[in-house]
């Protein structure tokens, strides 16, 4: 089969096409014939070599959507034929067949497509799962830090009262509050305060932002597309020490299977319904991975580049 594989951390360059053996099914796994891949943050992030201990040859993406093919032992076979979503793992996905635990696959509504499939089934769980980690509840002030991305625009998408967005240009501020965002900021986040911050970025300006959290305020981090914060950054914390500010991290390795798939399952169903929207900024073909990267490094991505095959 084809696939991408990382032969040198870093620039997308580092990124090349290789034919690869199919892979195998083994106990509790299932092999997904592959139609479209999610091109995500985080796979950005393992690339530029920010989270080490990988190995050279890695073949990166976490998620697919295709069509069952084989099982591996203790799998029904009635799942062989099926369409479904899967999560391969922090890596496996860029690549014509994959294989993935059958807890980590959840079938597909007959009227939603492949690439919409992608778009959601990672990013809208996160959201989702996410601001209940955070304890966010209607009436409560929330700012997306990082808006224009998968997972920010489901979040905006799933928040029930008035929504901030920083985000780099008028044009993306224009496509956010069409998908319900109410004040839209550049990236500096301006200078009102918030009940619950979702931070999508990190970097170096995270601690400026844990400085607009209001009284009882919680800051959650779902990602560090813009790197790691400064070694320091809890002091802004410790400063404002009366406020009662929050600092939290979520993955989505800490919910149960069954709880995600569940919640996928009603975000898929109210995809079909046009209840949420899949944004899919382009769709390439498994050789212009390397692009895809290219786009997203540039900042130019509004939603999901999805890889198809």
């Amino acid at each position: 089969m084809r696939a991408v594989s990382i032969k040198q951390f870093g620039d997308p360059d580092g990124m090349v096409v290789v034919e690869k053996p199919d892979p195998v099914p083994y106990a509790g796994q299932v092999l997904v014939e592959t139609e479209a891949i999610g091109v995500g943050g985080v796979d950005a992030v393992i690339r530029r070599g920010t989270l080490g201990g990988f190995p050279e040859g890695l073949i990166p993406g976490s998620e697919v959507a295709g069509v069952v093919t084989a099982v591996g032992a203790g799998v029904d076979s009635s799942w062989v034929g099926r369409r479904v979503w899967a999560f391969t793992g922090v890596g496996g996905a860029y690549a014509g067949r994959a294989v993935a635990r059958i807890e980590d696959v959840t079938p597909l509504p007959p009227a939603l497509s492949a690439v919409d499939a992608v778009t959601i089934g990672g990013a809208g769980p996160v959201a989702h799962f996410a601001l209940a980690h955070v304890g966010y509840a209607a009436g409560q002030s929330l700012l997306v830090r990082g808006a224009a991305g998968s997972i920010g625009i489901m979040t905006v998408q799933l928040a029930s009262s008035s929504v901030a967005v920083t985000t780099s240009s008028a044009a993306r501020g224009e496509r956010l509050r069409a998908l319900g965002a109410t004040t839209v900021l550049d990236r500096s986040g301006g200078e009102d305060e918030h009940d619950v911050i979702l931070d999508i970025v990190g970097g170096p300006d995270l601690p400026l932002f844990l400085d607009r959290l209001s009284d009882n305020g919680r800051l959650v981090s779902v990602g560090v597309v813009g790197g790691f914060p400064p070694a320091d950054f809890g002091m802004a914390l410790v400063r404002s020490f009366q406020r009662s500010r929050t600092y939290a991290t979520f993955s989505l390795n800490t919910i149960p299977e069954g709880d995600r798939n569940a919640v996928r399952e009603k975000q898929f169903e109210a995809t079909v319904r046009g209840d949420l929207r899949a944004v899919v900024h382009d769709v390439l073909p498994l050789d212009e991975a390397a692009e895809a990267h290219r786009r997203m490094d540039a900042g130019e991505v509004f939603g999901r580049i999805v890889l198809t095959v």
